[in-house]
C-alpha cells in the first residue's frame, strides 16, 4: 500500500520516466506553450540545430506578448518598434514546423494564460510548460504546469522531456469567507505582503481550504498566477466540479464519449488525507481586506487604507515618489489598466464595469482595457461591458498582453502613478518611471473614477456625503 501522497505527489509520479542522477528525475511533458517573444526564438534555435519536434501536435504558439492592443490593429502590427519580427518569425517557423498556430487574426487568439482554460489545452493532470513565469497560473485546473527558458522549450519539443529537481511542498489553507469587496488579486497580495517575496521558497504550493472550495475558476487563476510572484516553483489546486464543468466540451479536452471516465479519473487527483508537506501556511479569509501595491515589488502591499510602513525600502520609496508612513489612499494618479493573465478575464471586467457604470474616469487619468483574449472580448460586448467602459472614458483596447509591461512602444508618460490589475511593480515595468501600483480590477476602476487611489467603499461612501 503506497504512503499519502499530496496531489504535487501523484501529479509528478505520473510524470517521472526515469532517475535523471543527482536527485533529478527525467519527467515527460504533455504539452509545450510558447509564444511570440520567446516561442520563436525556440523554433528557431530547433530549427537551425536540425532538430525536428518529436509530437507537433503537443505544441501549440500564441501571438499575444508584444501584439498591438489598437483596435482594427493589422496583422503583424506590435505595440514593440521593430517587433513585428517576432510576429512573422514565430509565424514562418510554427507553420514549418507543424504546429498548431493561434494568430494576431484566429478567433481563439489572446493571452497564452487566458486562452488555455479556454481551449481545453491545459487539463487536470496533464504537464505543462510554457517560456513564460506565470504558466503557474493553469495550476489552478489541476494541472502540473511550469514556466522555462527558451532553451528548455527546445528539449521539450523535441525529446518530451525535461530534467527536473522535485521541489519541496508547501501548503497554504485558506479558511473562512473572504468579504464581498475582497478579490483573489487582494487575497494573493496579502500573502505575498505578509510572506515576503520569497515566502514561496521555490516550493510547489497547494491552494485548499475552504475559501478555495468557494472560488469559481477564474478566481483561481489569479491566485495561482501570482504563485511566482510569491517565488514558487508552481502552485495547484485540486479539481472539482467547477472546473470539470467549465472543461467539458472546449475542443482540446476529451470528447463527450470519453469524458465521463476521464474526469472519474480526475477525480483522484487531490492530497491524500494523512499526506505532509514540508511547510503549511494558515490564512483567515475574513482577515483580507482590498490591498495596493506602494513599493517595487508585489510584497511592498499594504491594506488600501493602511499607511507605508516605517522602514520600507527606501529606494522603492524615492522611485514611487512616496514616503513611510504616507496614506495610499487619496494619492493621485494619472494612469489606470485592466487587463493581462492576471485580471483580464470576464469576471475581471465583470468586476471593474460594476463599479464604472454610469460614472466617469477622472480628468487627467488615461484609463485602459484589455480584454484577456477575443473570447473574453467577445462575451464582454455581448453583456454590454464594452460599452460601459467606453461610456465611463477607458479605451477598450484589442487582446494581448497590453500594458502589462513595457515593450519599448506606447506607454504612459513617466513618473505617471498607474493603478494596475497586472502583477509586477518593478521599476520602468510599465514604461521609463512609470510607477505602478498593483490592485483588483474593482480597486482600479474606483481610482480611476476618483482620480486618485480609493476602493469601492470609499467611493461609494464618498457619493454618498
Amino acid at each position: 500500500m503506497k504512503p499519502p501522497r499530496t496531489l504535487f505527489d501523484k501529479l509528478w509520479d505520473a510524470h517521472a520516466i526515469a532517475d535523471a542522477g543527482e536527485g533529478a528525475s527525467l519527467i515527460a511533458i504533455d504539452r509545450v506553450l510558447l509564444h511570440e517573444r520567446t516561442g520563436g526564438v525556440a523554433l528557431k534555435s530547433l530549427a537551425e540545430a536540425g532538430h525536428s519536434l518529436l509530437d507537433p501536435s503537443r505544441v501549440f504558439a500564441i501571438m499575444d506578448h508584444i501584439v498591438s492592443f489598437r483596435e482594427g490593429r493589422g496583422r503583424d502590427e506590435t505595440r514593440s518598434p521593430g517587433g513585428d519580427v517576432f510576429i512573422t518569425e514565430t509565424r514562418r517557423f510554427a507553420q514549418a514546423a507543424g504546429i498548431s498556430l493561434i494568430d494576431t487574426d484566429d478567433a481563439r487568439q489572446g493571452i497564452v494564460h487566458v486562452i488555455a482554460p479556454e481551449l481545453g489545452l491545459a487539463l487536470p493532470g496533464l504537464s505543462l510548460v510554457c517560456p513564460d513565469s506565470h504558466t503557474c497560473s493553469l495550476g489552478a485546473l489541476g494541472a502540473f504546469a511550469i514556466g522555462i527558458g527558451s532553451s528548455q522549450a527546445e528539449h521539450a519539443m523535441a525529446t518530451g522531456a525535461l530534467r527536473l529537481n522535485k521541489p519541496s511542498q508547501m501548503r497554504v489553507r485558506i479558511e473562512g469567507t473572504l468579504g464581498a469587496d475582497v478579490s483573489a488579486k487582494d487575497l494573493a497580495l496579502y500573502i505575498i505582503a505578509k510572506y515576503g517575496s520569497a515566502g514561496g521558497q521555490r516550493m510547489a504550493i497547494e491552494y485548499a481550504g475552504s475559501a478555495i472550495d468557494a472560488m469559481d475558476l477564474e478566481a483561481r487563476l489569479t491566485l495561482c498566477n501570482l504563485a511566482v510572484e510569491f517565488s514558487a516553483f508552481t502552485a495547484i489546486i485540486a479539481p472539482d466540479e467547477k472546473v470539470f464543468a467549465a472543461i467539458e466540451g472546449k475542443p482540446y479536452a476529451p470528447d463527450a464519449g470519453s469524458f465521463a471516465a476521464v474526469q472519474d479519473q480526475w477525480k483522484t487527483l487531490h492530497t491524500d488525507d494523512d499526506a505532509e508537506f514540508d511547510e503549511e501556511i494558515i490564512i483567515d479569509a475574513s482577515q483580507v481586506r482590498p490591498l495596493v501595491s506602494w513599493g517595487t515589488s508585489p510584497d511592498q502591499s499594504i491594506m488600501i487604507d493602511g499607511h507605508i510602513p516605517k522602514g520600507g525600502d527606501p529606494e522603492a520609496l524615492d522611485y514611487m515618489g512616496l514616503k513611510a508612513g504616507d496614506r495610499l489612499l487619496k494619492q493621485p494618479i494619472g494612469g489606470a489598466f485592466i487587463g493581462s493573465c492576471t485580471n483580464g478575464r470576464l469576471s475581471d471586467l465583470r468586476a471593474a464595469a460594476a463599479v464604472l457604470k454610469g460614472r466617469k474616469v477622472a480628468s487627467g487619468v488615461r484609463a485602459i482595457c484589455v480584454p484577456g483574449s477575443q473570447s473574453v472580448r467577445a462575451a464582454a460586448e455581448a453583456e454590454g461591458l464594452d460599452v460601459v467602459f467606453r461610456q465611463a472614458g477607458f479605451e477598450w483596447g484589442a487582446p494581448g498582453c497590453a500594458m502589462c509591461f513595457y515593450a519599448g512602444g506606447e506607454t504612459f508618460a513617466p513618473a505617471t502613478r498607474v493603478m494596475s490589475s497586472t502583477n509586477r511593480n518593478f521599476r520602468g515595468r510599465q514604461g521609463p518611471s512609470v510607477r505602478t501600483h498593483l490592485a483588483s480590477p474593482a480597486t482600479v476602476a474606483a481610482s480611476a473614477v476618483m482620480g486618485r487611489i480609493a476602493d469601492v467603499a470609499s467611493l461609494e461612501a464618498l457619493e454618498v456625503i
